[in-house]
């Protein structure tokens, strides 16, 4: 990802860090944004280090794609991806709290949730789930099956070949006091 980055973008400098030790100065940050990301994070960690990056009245900014299990199509995929790789499939969603995502409760979190759909075609929407971590922690010939069986579901879902993806963004901001 960096070195795209860097090709498309060559005079903007690249930092490595991780959110339990970011590699910037203290009060330096008006946003720090974590998008797909916070649980890749140990919270007891990343909040205190934060606080130390965001300048006052800074804000700190989480939020997840969700599938809108509501959608009956989405919560049949759910469904065949729980029963295929024996997983919870809606933990996610329901994980997505203020509590889990600061167990420190030095953060008080707003909570906002925004729906939104695109419509793409069967293959990008498979490339787009095989890149899920439970589709690449498991043995590659048993995600090939179930993404080749998702398929054959899709396309009897949406016979055009496009399949109308919906989500719920979460979102969870919180700002630091000002000074």
């Amino acid at each position: 990802m960096a070195a795209q980055f860097r090709r498309t973008l060559p005079g903007i400098p690249i930092v490595r860090g991780t959110g339990d030790d970011l590699p910037l100065t203290d009060d330096s940050v008006d946003l720090l944004t974590y998008a797909q990301a916070w649980h890749w994070t140990d919270p007891t960690r990343a909040v205190p280090e934060a606080l130390r990056v965001l300048r006052p009245g800074g804000a700190l900014a989480l939020w997840w794609n969700t599938d809108a299990l509501d959608v009956p199509w989405i919560a049949e995929a759910a469904t065949r991806t729980e029963r295929h790789f024996r997983i919870d499939v809606s933990a996610e969603k329901r994980n997505v709290n203020a509590r889990a995502a600061d167990p420190t409760g030095l953060l008080d979190f707003t909570r906002r949730t925004v729906r939104w759909s695109r419509r793409v075609p069967v293959d990008t929407h498979l490339a787009n789930i095989g890149s899920h971590s439970v589709f690449l922690t498991h043995d590659p010939e048993r995600t090939a099956a179930f993404l080749a069986a998702e398929r054959e579901h899709l396309l009897r879902t949406f016979p055009d070949g496009l399949v109308e993806e919906v989500y719920e963004v979460v979102l969870l901001l919180a700002e630091t006091p000002a000074a």
